[in-house]
């Protein structure tokens, strides 16, 4: 049951980091098409920084900060076990 779980969280933070890099190209290629004046979506963009991108940062940098502290007591239990 907590490799299922563990499975499915690293799954859900691989698809939200895609998320996340997505959002970061998005808004490169539309600042660079503000600079030279060519409409790219960067207001688009902003609307959805507050309620979409936000959170999946905020997401992907808690989801890792527990999988690690999930994984190292894992490591720890199964040291602990061999000895």
């Amino acid at each position: 049951m907590k490799e299922k779980l563990l499975n499915w969280l690293n799954t859900a933070l691989v698809a939200d980091f895609f998320v996340v890099l997505f959002a970061f190209f998005w808004l490169a290629i539309a600042v660079v098409g503000h600079t030279l004046h060519i409409p790219l979506g960067l207001s688009i963009w902003y609307k959805l920084w507050q309620p979409v991108f936000t959170p999946a940062i905020g997401i992907l940098m808690g989801g890792t900060i527990i999988s690690g502290i999930a994984s190292r007591i894992a490591k720890y239990r199964s040291q602990q076990a061999k000895s």
